[in-house]
């Protein structure tokens, strides 16, 4: 058995992927999820593709001391990858001290922990959001930090800065920070996927939910963007390739491969697509045809951008595989499995 990984949002959608991913590379994981986002029912399906089933504790990271009594009870944890956040742009807009209590307050926790229980490494789950509107495209891990645009885009910006500070101040840790474009598609199992509770925050958990009845129509927000269709332009990753980044930036950090105490990463394919290219991709390779309008633009949201993942491509050994059309053919499995579970 391989090393033992802290999972945290583990039963989240980027999460539960990552820990099928780490157990099939031999890891020992054990996953804290406080269920805000996420069913306790993942971990069952997460031994259904592995047949291993990971150590749950039902835990909020703000909570230090049940946090605490994790590391104890499973000792000899090696590396987190810290998943646990609040993550929709548009209700960090509405709602920041929520974003910023939960957001930092729980990274804060985890630091103080890692080294009192001999933890070599942390691997940050941040985000493109912290380049704000760059000024090239596509975008390097040397573009500047811009002001976030939304409270969400803060916290990722700060807990970064926060991760610098505390190794520079000599704490004897390890970190990688994943900065991810936008992860979409589920499982090819359809057995995991994301299922946000409530109405969905993110495009493609919407867009399904619209095709198979559930949304009555998909609001593109805005078609008067400066790009080739007006719409916005992101880079969109196969969740299960992103979930691949994690353990082979696992394995730098256990294996001492690092060039530096903390190491960025560019996590995407390098394509920007439009939404509405998104869109016509989705009808394409499912032949389901999507009630949509375009709406006014929504606060928060960012005109363009795409990564130049070159840098994780040569030295991470890392590279986006999957094709976009395979991707959104995932999405819609899950969306199927979900009706046929009973699951709205």
């Amino acid at each position: 058995m391989k090393e033992r990984i802290l999972v945290t949002g583990g039963t989240g959608y980027i999460g539960s992927h990552t820990v099928v991913e780490l157990q099939n590379n031999g890891y020992d994981v054990v996953i804290v999820d406080n269920l805000s986002n996420s069913r306790a029912d993942v971990v069952d399906n997460i031994e259904k593709i592995t047949g291993i089933r990971p150590a749950f504790e039902e835990v909020d990271c703000l909570d230090y001391a049940k946090l605490e009594a994790v590391f104890a009870k499973y000792p000899g944890i090696k590396g987190i990858i810290h998943f646990a956040a609040s993550k929709a742009v548009g209700e960090s807009v509405q709602k920041p001290l929520l974003y910023y209590r939960n957001n930092i307050v729980s990274l804060i926790n985890l630091l103080e922990l890692m080294p009192k229980y001999n933890v070599e490494g942390i691997i940050f789950s941040s985000s493109c959001t912290v380049y704000g509107q760059p000024d090239k495209l596509p975008v390097t891990e040397e573009a500047p930090i811009k002001k976030a645009e939304s409270p969400y885009g803060n916290t990722k910006q700060i807990n970064e800065e926060i991760i610098r500070d505390t190794i520079a101040s000599g704490s004897p840790i390890h970190a990688i920070l994943l900065r991810y474009f936008n992860p979409i598609g589920a499982h090819p199992t359809a057995l995991i996927g994301e299922l946000p509770n409530g109405v969905p925050q993110n495009l493609i958990p919407y867009l399904t939910q619209t095709a198979i009845g559930i949304r009555e129509k998909l609001t593109v927000f805005g078609d008067d963007y400066n790009t080739p269709d007006g719409s916005c332009i992101r880079d969109y990753i196969y969740v299960v390739d992103l979930a691949k980044a994690h353990v082979t930036a696992m394995h730098r950090i256990l294996d001492n491969k690092q060039k530096d105490k903390v190491e960025v990463f560019n996590i995407g394919t390098g394509k920007g697509v439009s939404v509405l290219e998104l869109i016509h991709a989705f009808e394409a390779s499912t032949g389901v045809k999507l009630n949509y309008q375009i709406g006014k633009r929504r606060a928060g949201d960012i005109e363009q951008v795409w990564a130049d993942p070159t840098y994780a491509n040569q030295e991470l050994g890392w590279k986006a595989e999957t094709s976009l059309e395979d991707t959104l053919r995932s999405a819609w499995d899950w969306q199927l499995k979900l009706r046929e579970n009973g699951i709205q």
